[in-house]
């Protein structure tokens, strides 16, 4: 028997889900997380409670499942990306990591984002991402900043404890401003414009290799083998990836969560950093993957659901599943901000075309729509070469037919609903755990989970919607103008 184990490191959450060589899932533990807020716009998590939420889900999965647990020949890592954690001598943490929803290094990003670093990253370089936090920290903690020897993402601070090395991988390495993503290699230029070395960074492997094995000591503690297999893992969005299947050129999917992403994997790597896209590596071999993000997707269904007092769920059910017309209402869904492709976080959302007869039908459905061209913008941001024939659909958003058959129409692609299940972050985790322990092939491990319902464009209507899309996309820059007046 040889099992497998994903671990993924939420930002609310760590997950442990352990499945078997059939990928069938055997259990899966939870243990809750907190987020420190010392001031505005600050937002860090102390690596210790990684640390202790880890060795509790070991626990639980030991005294449940011991055999199952003594049985892992693979263990995989994935987490939210973007953060700095900073260590000094002996590997000591220094401070709280400072986490990926921190806008405390918004002036920092501005100095870094330059045509140099878009060319070397592929990507702008956005307050969230790592390189401009730690010229903030030395700026305003440079005592700290003295003290740096290593700076490590956050699953990749879990992996040290694991193996007691310090390694990451091209994927959640490519969030960092520090990778070039071409290359798949750290930037020696990116990282002197940061005021740090080759010497602060961890080794890299990809996905799907070995970073270490197991301590003893903790195999001792929990039950398992010395030396079992830690794979290099994955960022959040790229083990997502792995979970649903998208391991191929051409394939990708949809989440439509509080925010919303349009993951499409590319064999090249194509950047398209004015658009505001994300162009990372992927965390398989030889592929890249390009994101887009609306930063207000099934949120802004939540949000009407306040304002109209009524569940989401009863808004979008009313709809039923046969596609309308577009309406006349527009919804632009900016309601914190945007991502892709304006990278504008002062842009507010907005309806456009209230009149006397307008009800919660329409308003609904208006949402709906605008969520959707919002994501046609993401698809446009990747070009042409970017064009996925299918989307798999995840994310609280997936449960309405009426929208899936929107998006499909609007995006011009299938979207398949998987058949429920667990198919997430720790999932692909868990595949690449599997890869990395037997050499597996990454396209045969990571299928396509079992589909439950297909959704096609509505042929009939894709010229309407088109219009209705184009009559979206100029409201922006009205609406921006009406904002700077």
């Amino acid at each position: 028997m040889r099992n497998y184990l994903g671990l993924d490191l939420g930002t609310s959450s760590l997950k442990a889900l352990l499945i078997d060589a059939d990928q069938r899932a055997i259990a899966s533990v939870s243990v809750p997380l907190t987020v420190e807020r010392p001031r505005f716009g600050w937002s860090e998590q102390n690596p210790a409670s990684w640390i202790a939420a880890c060795e509790e889900v070991l626990a639980k999965l030991k005294a449940e499942h011991p055999e199952e647990l003594a049985a892992v020949a693979g263990i995989g890592l994935s987490g939210h990306m973007h953060g700095a954690t900073l260590l000094g001598e002996d590997d000591r943490v220094l401070r709280p990591c400072i986490l990926w929803n921190d806008t405390r290094s918004h002036e920092e990003a501005r100095e870094l984002d330059d045509a140099e670093s878009r060319a070397i990253t592929g990507n702008i370089v956005f307050p969230g991402f790592t390189a401009p936090k730690l010229v903030w920290v030395a700026r305003h903690e440079p005592e700290i900043f003295a003290k740096v020897r290593k700076v490590l993402l956050p699953k990749d601070t879990l992996r040290l404890w694991l193996i007691g090395e310090t390694v990451s991988e091209m994927s959640d390495a490519a969030g960092t401003s520090w990778l070039d993503t071409g290359r798949r290699d750290w930037s020696d230029r990116m990282l002197e414009k940061a005021g740090l070395s080759l010497s602060h960074m961890p080794r890299l492997v990809e996905g799907t290799e070995v970073s270490g094995g197991l301590r003893p000591e903790l195999a001792a503690a929990f039950g398992m083998k010395a030396g079992t297999v830690v794979a290099g893992g994955g960022g959040d969005n790229a083990a997502s990836a792995c979970g649903v299947g998208v391991a191929e050129p051409g394939t990708g999917f949809l989440s439509l969560g509080t925010s919303g992403v349009l993951f499409t994997a590319t064999a090249g790597y194509a950047p398209a950093p004015e658009t505001a896209l994300h162009t990372f590596c992927h965390a398989i071999p030889g592929l890249w993957h390009q994101m887009g993000v609306t930063l207000s997707a099934a949120g802004s269904v939540e949000w009407l659901s306040q304002l109209l007092r009524e569940k989401p769920e009863a808004l979008t059910d009313a709809l039923g599943e046969t596609l309308a017309e577009p309406g006349r209402l527009v919804f632009l869904p900016y309601l914190s901000g945007e991502r892709t492709p304006h990278n504008d976080s002062e842009i507010r959302g907005v309806f456009a075309g209230l009149e006397a007869g307008t009800d919660r039908e329409a308003m609904t459905r208006a949402v709906l729509e605008g969520v959707a061209f919002s994501m046609r913008d993401c698809l446009e941001a990747g070009g042409a070469g970017a064009r996925p024939e299918r989307l798999i659909a995840v994310g609280a958003g997936s449960r309405s037919a009426y929208w899936l058959k929107l998006m499909a129409t609007v995006l011009g692609c299938e979207i398949a609903l998987p058949e429920a299940g667990d198919f997430g972050a720790a999932f692909g985790a868990a595949r690449l755990g599997l890869c990395a322990a037997t050499g597996a092939d990454p396209a045969s491990v990571m299928r396509e989970p079992p589909i439950a319902r297909r959704f096609q464009p509505d042929v009939d209507k894709a010229e309407a919607y088109d219009a209705a899309w184009r009559c979206y996309r100029a409201l922006y820059p009205a609406l921006k103008a009406a904002m700077a007046g």
